[in-house]
């Protein structure tokens, strides 16, 4: 209820986490059928980057400014993004308010909209008064959305499996309780893949200290799914629970060849990303149906710090 999104939009855990988002909306779309997007903890759907919450951190000059000014790297070499980046930054700066450059920084919800087909659906859950009064504003002429003020865990019950029989649920809460809160994932997880066995599950996940996470990964190979991807980006050594060293993302029952669409990206935001030392990438198949070898971890030479873009 503390946790306010607005300090952190665009920062270099978000381009992780959105562009992972956008990989599976498009995996999605290749069907034709309709699908539905459930997202537990949306926020408030759009994030100025001139706020004063913006302003206060700045992060996403560490974020998604490095990847949509790449000249700033003084690489010329680097400036050429591998096309599902390129799409996604594409569809950020189609954001009406981003005609000039970037203003505004869409989360989840809206990024999930932009991407979706008229057919297709999203519910989205917001617990905080605030944030899900301006969801549901943001949102009121989109007959494709439904807002809900609510507790997403809880709200699982109640929305799965969705009409559509096909989709994605994604959960991406602010860990206040930081440890605990991989616990209360793991009950959510097993109660939804009761519910819809069938369905994406998508999870996002903070990395301060690698042993924080490392139950709960070892608990998503015994989950049930049939396969469950992890990608993670780290830009400093995970080694220290007083800050944000990285993030990663799990997918459960992923999509097929999302591992080898993920991985070109992957290179590059650890490139584009890195700070004082080399970013890591890590892409791992924790369960697979095939048992398809698993443990990729890379390292990307950082590159000059850039200029803040004015």
């Amino acid at each position: 209820m503390n946790y306010r999104h607005a300090y952190h939009a665009g920062n270099f855990a978000d381009v992780l986490k959105h562009s992972v988002l956008f990989a599976l909306i498009q995996a999605l779309k290749a069907k034709d059928t309709p699908f539905a997007l459930i997202d537990t903890h949306a926020g408030s759907g759009c994030y100025a980057l001139d706020s004063e919450e913006a302003g206060k951190t700045g992060e996403y000059r560490d974020g998604i400014a490095r990847l949509l000014f790449p000249d700033l790297q003084q690489h010329a070499e680097q400036s050429a993004l591998p096309p599902l980046l390129r799409h996604w930054l594409d569809s950020i700066l189609a954001l009406p308010g981003n005609e000039h450059g970037l203003k505004l920084y869409p989360g989840s919800p809206l990024q999930a909209a932009l991407a979706m087909r008229a057919t297709d659906s999203a519910q989205l859950c917001e617990w905080h008064p605030e944030e899900a009064s301006q969801l549901r504003e943001l949102f009121h002429h989109d007959r494709r959305v439904h807002v809900h003020h609510r507790n997403g865990y809880e709200a699982l019950k109640a929305l799965l499996p969705p009409k559509e029989k096909r989709g994605l649920v994604l959960i991406d809460p602010p860990y206040e309780a930081q440890e605990s809160e991989f616990r209360v994932i793991e009950e959510a997880l097993k109660a939804a893949l009761q519910r819809w066995p069938n369905g994406i599950y998508a999870v996002w996940y903070p990395i301060k200290l690698r042993s924080q996470v490392q139950p709960f990964l070892r608990w998503l190979q015994r989950c049930g799914a049939r396969r469950v991807l992890q990608a993670e980006l780290l830009v400093r050594p995970d080694d220290s629970p007083l800050r944000l060293n990285g993030s990663g993302m799990v997918v459960l029952n992923a999509p097929w060849n999302l591992d080898q669409v993920l991985r070109e990206p992957l290179q590059a935001m650890a490139r584009l990303l890195s700070q004082e030392r080399a970013a890591t990438w890590r892409l791992d198949w924790l369960a697979h149906e095939d048992d398809t070898p698993a443990s990729h971890v890379h390292h990307a030479r950082p590159l000059p710090r850039p200029q803040r873009p004015r």
